[in-house]
C-alpha cells in the first residue's frame, strides 16, 4: 500500500467539523463511540494537534513527541505537538501549526496540511481536532524543555501494521459515571503509544486501510 497516496486521497476534500454527534472516542469507531456519548462532557475546551507524516525515503514516518513529566496533563506520555485553541487561533489548522513551532519548532512553512480526522475527545475534557499534515524532511528541532522532553520518528508501515496493535481494556469517563473500553496500544522499542495518540493514529488507519478500494 502506498500510505502516501492513500492518506492523500482519504483526506482530500476534509475540514474541521465539530458536530457532536461526529465526535470519537480515541481509539473507537464512530458506532463504538456513540454507545458512549452519555460519559462525555458536556462542553469539552477545544484544542487541535498536528500528525506530522515525515516525507521520507524510502517510507514515511510519524513524528511523536515525548511529553515533560512535569506537565499537568499526560506527563511524560507520547503525543502530537498541539494544545488549546487560543484566541489568536482562527482556525485548528493554525493551532496546530503554531503548537508545533512552539513545542519543536516546527517551521510550518514545511508542513503541508492535508486534511482533517473527526474530532477526538480525550480525558483531560479537551475536544481535539486532528490536522495531518506532510511534512518536507531536513528540518531542525528546538524542544520547548518546560513541554517536551524528546522527539522520535515512527515508521508509518509499523503503526499501520494490525501485528504491532495491542488491545487492553482501560476506564473511561469524565466525571459522569464511568466504564471500562478496549482501546489500542502501539508499543516500538522501549515506548509505549497508547492513550489519545494512538487512538489518532488507529482513527487514520481505519480511515485508509479499511475503507473500500476506489474502483476505476
Amino acid at each position: 500500500m502506498d500510505w502516501r497516496h492513500r492518506i492523500r486521497e482519504c483526506l482530500a476534500g476534509t475540514r474541521p467539523e465539530h458536530d457532536p454527534a461526529q465526535w470519537l472516542i480515541p481509539g473507537l469507531t464512530a458506532a463504538e463511540s456513540h454507545k458512549y456519548l452519555e460519559f462525555l462532557p458536556v462542553d469539552p475546551i477545544p484544542a487541535a494537534v498536528l500528525v506530522p507524516i515525515v516525507e521520507r525515503e524510502p517510507e514515511a514516518t510519524v513524528l511523536l513527541t515525548q511529553r515533560a513529566t512535569q506537565l499537568r496533563h499526560h506527563a511524560g506520555q507520547i503525543s502530537f505537538p498541539g494544545g488549546r485553541l487560543d484566541p489568536q487561533d482562527d482556525s485548528p489548522r493554525t493551532a496546530a501549526l503554531r503548537e508545533a513551532r512552539e513545542e519543536i519548532g516546527l517551521d510550518p512553512a514545511l508542513a503541508e496540511v492535508v486534511g482533517y480526522l473527526p474530532d477526538h475527545i480525550v480525558i483531560s475534557g479537551f475536544r481535539v481536532t486532528p490536522v495531518v499534515a506532510f511534512i518536507k524532511p531536513g528540518f531542525e528541532l528546538l524542544l520547548q524543555a518546560g513541554e517536551v522532553q524528546d522527539t522520535f520518528e515512527v515508521p508509518l508501515s509499523y503503526l499501520f501494521e494490525p501485528a504491532n496493535h495491542r488491545m487492553r481494556r482501560r476506564r473511561f469517563g469524565f466525571g459522569r459515571g464511568e466504564t471500562e473500553v478496549e482501546l489500542c496500544d502501539i508499543p516500538y522499542g522501549e515506548r509505549n503509544i497508547w492513550g489519545a495518540t494512538a487512538g489518532m493514529l488507529m482513527t487514520l488507519y481505519r480511515l485508509c486501510a479499511l475503507e473500500p478500494e476506489p474502483t476505476a
